[in-house]
């Protein structure tokens, strides 16, 4: 289920800031533990489980996570990235990303968007929008502005990932 909206020139998302700090690593994010699990039910009992035990119950559909520097370092576990999915999570901002975790979120079609800005401009569980083409973030009286991905990470987004963007090319639905 996408907890985000797009419409043919808009592609926004509505949902509460999850504020986290610097150097969020993929253990934090999904534990090593779990990585036998394949029910997305199970799987998303367990994001974000190394930050605090009970920090799946707190995550709510459309969740904005907000973060610092050096967001989902460590491993290059794709599981990192599908757990925040199954958990509700709509999107990541963050000062910056681990290469390998931006571009997993791109396969699996979670917009990731870097900006230096948000981390200390936005509140936790504040309000926030997000348009992706526009490059803009608002939350209560605050504006951010962001460099926007380029289009062919953003169609991939759009189609909810790499493999369904791949499936429309190969049916002819998308020019590459």
């Amino acid at each position: 289920m996408k907890s985000y909206e797009f419409k043919k020139d808009e592609a926004f998302i509505k949902g509460k800031v999850i504020k986290l700090g610097d150097n969020i690593d993929t253990d934090i994010i999904y534990p090593g533990k779990y990585l036998s699990l394949l029910s997305p039910d199970e799987i998303k009992k367990h994001a974000l489980e190394g930050v605090d035990p009970s920090f799946p119950l707190r995550i709510r559909p459309n969740d904005v996570i907000v973060a610092g520097k050096n967001f989902g370092c460590g491993s290059s576990r794709s599981q990192a990235v599908t757990c925040l999915k199954y958990a509700g999570i709509s999107a990541i901002v963050a000062v910056s990303f681990a290469r390998i975790f931006f571009r997993n979120s791109i396969n699996q079609g979670l917009p990731v968007i870097v900006s230096r800005d948000a981390y200390q401009k936005l509140d936790d569980r504040a309000p926030i929008y997000i348009d992706l083409l526009k490059g803009i973030i608002k939350s209560n009286k605050t504006v951010i502005n962001f460099s926007p991905l380029p289009d062919f990470l953003l169609n991939i987004i759009l189609q909810g990932g790499l493999v369904p963007y791949t499936k429309e090319i190969l049916k002819g639905n998308i020019n590459k």
